[in-house]
């Protein structure tokens, strides 16, 4: 109850910041070709279309789910954030191939920790879309995901705000 009467007090909720997991393009959620992830049913964000081959910490984390295929890793940022960073649309099909894990489930990882190392060029051989779906899964308890679309962005340069509720 005084958290509540405390907030209620405040203008304007607290801002948190995603950095970027990736380097690449920023897109709108909206622009993936994959309904779910453009629906935002999972969750608000951005997708980016990466230039690089490594996904790295956000932000200190720890890791809530990694696929074994290495093409998806959900974390909980120290920040609050639920994230899903998803590299590529439909590449759980390639069954681990052209990925590598370097974390586990339960791991506590730094900012910039490398997470899953990919082959970008070898994944766009094969025929599948190599833009990385990033989700804020818990966004319906912020007022606002503001993503920096259009911007072309480094590891760990801003891609998210998210303002409190």
């Amino acid at each position: 109850m005084l958290k509540s009467f405390l907030k209620s007090l405040r203008l304007h909720g607290r801002d948190s910041v995603l950095l970027s997991p990736l380097a690449g393009k920023v897109i709108p959620l909206s622009d993936v070709k994959d309904p779910t992830f453009a629906s935002g049913s999972l969750g608000d964000g951005v997708a980016i279309e990466p230039t690089g081959s490594k996904v790295v910490a956000p932000s200190d984390s720890k890791i809530q789910a990694i696929f074994p295929t290495g093409h998806a890793v959900a974390l909980h940022t120290n920040e609050g954030l639920d994230v899903l960073i998803h590299v590529g649309l439909d590449t759980e099909k390639l069954d681990g191939r052209h990925f590598t894990v370097h974390a586990a489930v339960g791991d506590t990882v730094k900012k910039g920790d490398v997470l899953i190392e990919f082959d970008r060029d070898a994944i766009c051989k094969e025929g599948y879309d190599i833009t990385a779906p990033i989700l804020i899964c818990n966004s319906v308890e912020f007022s606002s995901i503001k993503g920096n679309v259009g911007d072309t962005v480094s590891e760990l340069e801003q891609l998210i705000t998210a303002r409190e509720r």
